[in-house]
């Protein structure tokens, strides 16, 4: 009887073991957005609702962000491990804090092309980039587009313009008040807000940053190194489940804001599915994406566009693109196979 006990007591002990083990090998990891929870957010809130990170033994909280700038500090002060930013204020911020010890590194593209446009209201006149000289423009002073405006100014040889800056709640009223001529922000952003103030989308004019020769890089996943020398195969996971949840969400987006849904209840779902096939179809499956790749950055452009944030941004440091890219944790290309063929 004594020994029947002890072989059942040995064999608890071992599944006790076990289960701690198992429980051990999960990596805790701490992902900062860099906006609210909105139709876009689904690419990061889809994986971990499915089960995609806890499968890859990951165990992944996804918070909510106030803005690019504020992705990066908190990755590179170590509050969180990777984060979703725009890649132009991840250059700001090695141009300008080169003796930072822990600056984050971009390791997978997401928006291929920056979402960053110019808006303005169809009955101001405003019809091409030239017609801006002279007139009142308006975004916070954070704001991407507002912050790359001279390379757009310069690439398209327009005059010069007044800013208003404003909270980001207030951009789009004002431009429907008509307190300024014309906005920058983000077109999967902002042309939803215009249209929830009331004006029709037939009714806005849509300058996106790379139809007019700004062929910026938009939001990429970043890494603090201390993860990416500690812990090289929990990043790994992390961006093959990502990938894989990517590609659901870009199959189905409407199941896909439900995730979003969860994390914010008052969001307007129907608003919230358009946003993130707005995103999909202008920065994330852009032709530009499908011919570089998912996840991918080419090169050449990526040195042209750190030259041009170098000038843009006027940083103390030029910015040197080798040190702000490392694609040695993307997953298989098989994997990063995700995007949509064109529609034809």
């Amino acid at each position: 009887m004594n020994k029947r006990f002890l072989i059942k007591a040995t064999a608890a002990l071992a599944a006790v073991a076990a289960f701690g083990t198992a429980h051990a090998q999960t990596t805790p990891i701490k992902f900062q957005l860099d906006w609210r929870f909105e139709g876009p957010s689904a690419f990061f809130l889809l994986p971990a609702a499915k089960g995609h990170f806890k499968d890859a033994k990951l165990d992944v909280t996804v918070d909510s962000g106030n803005g690019s700038g504020g992705a990066v500090t908190r990755v590179a002060s170590g509050t969180y491990d990777l984060g979703f930013a725009d890649l132009a204020a991840l250059m700001e911020f090695h141009a300008n804090n080169p003796d930072a010890p822990n600056k984050p590194v971009a390791i997978m593209m997401v928006y291929n092309n920056t979402p960053a446009s110019v808006m303005a209201l169809k009955k101001s006149g405003i019809k091409t980039p030239a017609d801006l000289a002279g007139k009142k423009m308006g975004a916070p002073v954070f704001d991407a587009g507002r912050r790359a405006f001279p390379i757009f100014q310069k690439s398209n040889n327009i005059g010069n313009v007044t800013w208003t800056a404003m909270d980001p709640p207030l951009r789009e009223t004002m431009l429907v008040r008509g307190d300024v001529d014309a906005i920058t922000g983000f077109t999967f952003t902002s042309l939803l807000n215009i249209e929830a103030r009331g004006v029709k989308a037939e009714d806005v004019v849509v300058m996106q940053y790379p139809d007019f020769g700004v062929k910026l890089y938009g939001n990429a996943i970043i890494a603090s190194p201390k993860i990416l020398k500690e812990n090289p195969a929990a990043v790994k996971a992390f961006l093959s489940a990502f990938a894989k949840g990517a590609k659901e969400v870009m199959d189905n987006p409407a199941a896909a804001i439900e995730t979003v849904k969860a994390r914010d209840g008052i969001i307007n779902t129907a608003l919230e599915t358009r946003r993130l096939q707005l995103a999909i179809d202008t920065v994330i499956n852009s032709p530009s994406a499908r011919a570089e790749g998912f996840g991918q950055v080419n090169g050449p452009r990526l040195s042209l566009m750190a030259s041009q944030v170098s000038d843009a941004f006027n940083t103390k440091t030029r910015v040197k693109s080798e040190d702000i890219w490392n694609g040695s944790f993307l997953p298989t290309a098989k994997e990063l196979d995700i995007l949509p063929k064109a529609k034809k």
